[in-house]
Formats: structure tokens, sequence, C-alpha cells
């Protein structure tokens, strides 16, 4: 008589079991995925830093009257200036340092855009920089605006008439205290209307 045989014992897996490595590679996939996100928000937040200071001083311009563009052609514009005016607004050329009168121009008034004639500059607002251009500490609020320039190899503020976008000149921030902004322009876009003579009215 044959003794009855024992079938093998057959060891169920559980459902947990068969997939408890997929499920760790997608936890550590997760995690990874965390963690990228956050380096990337971290390096956005530092990229931004450098121009912490630009956005304050860019702050209370938005909340002052503003400036209506004026749309006006190029060609229109090249007509009533000077070849070397049009240059340095329209075309964004920079002067030669130490080439603008208005270096020594030390008397009270108002610097408007040689181009629009919209008021951007108060003499007192004007100083010595030692760079060549005629530099200001700040400008009349809402009147300029600004755009990154990448014309070298590292970027830099640009700003501009907010009312015909002629270019102007860059924003620094080695000027003196308490602001420390140096705006550095270029004497061909402005023109000088001495303390005690009528503004000339904004081109159309």
């Amino acid at each position: 008589m044959r003794s009855a045989v024992t079938p093998p014992t057959v060891r169920k897996r559980s459902a947990n079991g068969c997939n408890k490595s997929a499920i760790s590679q997608s936890i550590e996939h997760i995690s990874l995925q965390r963690t990228a996100m956050k380096r990337r928000t971290l390096l956005q937040g530092m990229a931004l830093l450098p121009t912490l200071p630009l956005l304050a001083s860019q702050a209370p311009l938005s909340q002052a009257a503003t400036v209506v563009p004026l749309d006006k052609a190029h060609s229109e514009w090249r007509e009533l200036l000077s070849p070397e005016a049009y240059a340095v607004l329209f075309e964004e050329d920079t002067e030669r340092p130490g080439s603008s009168p208005l270096n020594q121009e030390k008397r009270a008034g108002t610097y408007i855009c040689a181009a629009c004639y919209l008021p951007l500059f108060d003499s007192q607002d004007k100083y010595e920089s030692g760079t060549g251009w005629p530099s200001f500490t700040q400008a009349i609020a809402g009147h300029t605006a600004f755009k990154r320039d990448f014309k070298l190899i590292f970027p830099r503020t640009e700003y501009h008439c907010a009312r015909c976008q002629g270019h102007q000149g860059h924003l620094f921030d080695d000027g003196p205290p308490p602001r420390g902004e140096r705006w550095c322009n270029n004497g061909v876009a402005l023109r000088f209307i001495p303390q005690g003579e009528t503004l000339p009215a904004l081109r159309s």
C-alpha cells in the first residue's frame, strides 16, 4: 500500500509583497521630484536677488501718474533729431564719455527727454559721478521704464523715456547714499531747461 504523498506547500505571495519594490521605487521617484522642485525654486529665488534693489526702486514708479505712450514712427523722429541724438535715443547707441556739455551744467532746472520733451530729471538730483556722463540719483517718478540689456557679458538695467521709449542710459547700484543709485545718462538724449523758463509742450 502506497503511502499518501504530501503535496508540496505553495507559499502564496501577497499583493503587497509583489509590489513592494515598485512602491519603493515610486516613493523614491516622488522624493527626487520634490527635491528637484525645491532646488529649482531656491535657484529662481536666488536669481532674483540682484534685481531686488531695482524692484524696490521701481515700486513707487508704478504708483505715479500714468504716462500715455506716444506712438510715433522712427522715420518721423529721424527728421526731428540730430543724427547723434537719433542714434542714442532710437538705436541705443552710447555717446563718448566727456562729450556732453551737460556734464558741466550746474544751474537749477529740469532735464527733459530730447525727443518728446517729457521731464525726466530734476537738477537737484544730478551729481558728479566721475564717469564722463551726466548722472542722477533718481528720476522723476513714473517717467521712465526699464528693460534688461544683454549687450555686454553681464546683464544691465536699461532705462528709457516712458512716453516715446527713447533710450536714455543705464541704472547702476553704485550711487551715493541714501538711495545708492546711479542713473547714467547720455547727455545728447536730454535737453536742459533752466529754472524760471517755461517747459516746452510735449511733442505729439
